[in-house]
């Protein structure tokens, strides 16, 4: 049951002009986005990270640099072509106000499961790859670090919408109904009976209370009973939703 934070890259000089970069070299943070990714790695700061996959894009290899500056034990960064940029083919590079235009903007809007950029890929085509790329770091960490495993994966806006909405069980056609923002982050943790979306799109808050629980310890007062016989009954439960919605996490360090 490991647990993945999402973290969009920060806000790039494509951003800022209305331009669709896609995969697009040197497209860069801008003085924003350099911010952004400083502000979400502040929230990582109190998170033990089993793994760090990032997108090859350059946007996202400078993101991760910032998220894990200050990181106490920031772990090695892997590459992940599964999860870089969608291949808009020749839409990238240009502006989004006369790609807006164009009849395929419509498409991409209503109905982006049969989307495909000239000359670049598929909507299905990304989110499929994207999803299972995903999907396959999860469970390599969860058998190396075991259920508690916690990990990051640095993406984009569009790939980061399709695996929530895979963990949301939403079809394609609706992921337009998620949003994304630069550096924002979204939580999803993978059970043997299903995902669990636990953020989405959040700015702000520390996210401590993602680290895996403590080891178990002797007896003590009853209120540490009653938390530990609080764990064991989540622990049992562990994949399950939790009828009236639980406890939440636990707020001891």
């Amino acid at each position: 049951m490991a647990t993945v934070i999402l973290v969009r890259h920060g806000r790039t000089t494509a951003n800022a002009s209305g331009t669709l970069a896609g995969r697009l070299p040197g497209v860069r943070l801008d003085d924003v986005g350099t911010e952004q990714a400083s502000r979400a790695g502040e929230r990582l700061h109190a998170v033990p990270l089993a793994a760090v996959v990032s997108s090859p894009m350059e946007r996202c290899r400078q993101t991760t640099d910032l998220l894990l500056a200050a990181h106490p034990a920031a772990p090695e960064v892997t590459t992940e072509d599964g999860i870089s940029e969608c291949d808009y083919g020749e839409w990238q590079g240009r502006p989004l106000k006369e790609l807006a235009k164009e009849p395929l903007w419509k498409v991409v809007q209503t109905q982006p499961s049969v989307a495909a950029f000239p000359g670049g890929e598929s909507m299905h085509t990304m989110s499929t790859r994207a999803v299972a790329a995903i999907r396959r770091h999860d469970a390599a960490i969860e058998s190396a670090h075991g259920a508690g495993a916690v990990w990051v994966a640095v993406s984009h806006g569009d790939i980061i919408k399709a695996i929530l909405a895979d963990a949301l069980g939403m079809h394609l056609d609706l992921f337009q109904r998620l949003h994304v923002d630069p550096a924002s982050i979204s939580v999803i943790r993978y059970t043997g009976t299903r995902p669990y979306v636990l953020a989405s799109n959040s700015h702000a808050g520390d996210l401590g209370w993602l680290a895996p629980p403590p080891a178990k310890h002797g007896e003590g007062t009853s209120d540490e009973a009653a938390e530990d016989t609080a764990e064991d009954t989540a622990e049992d439960t562990a994949d399950d939703a939790a009828v009236g919605g639980g406890a939440g996490p636990s707020t001891r360090p």
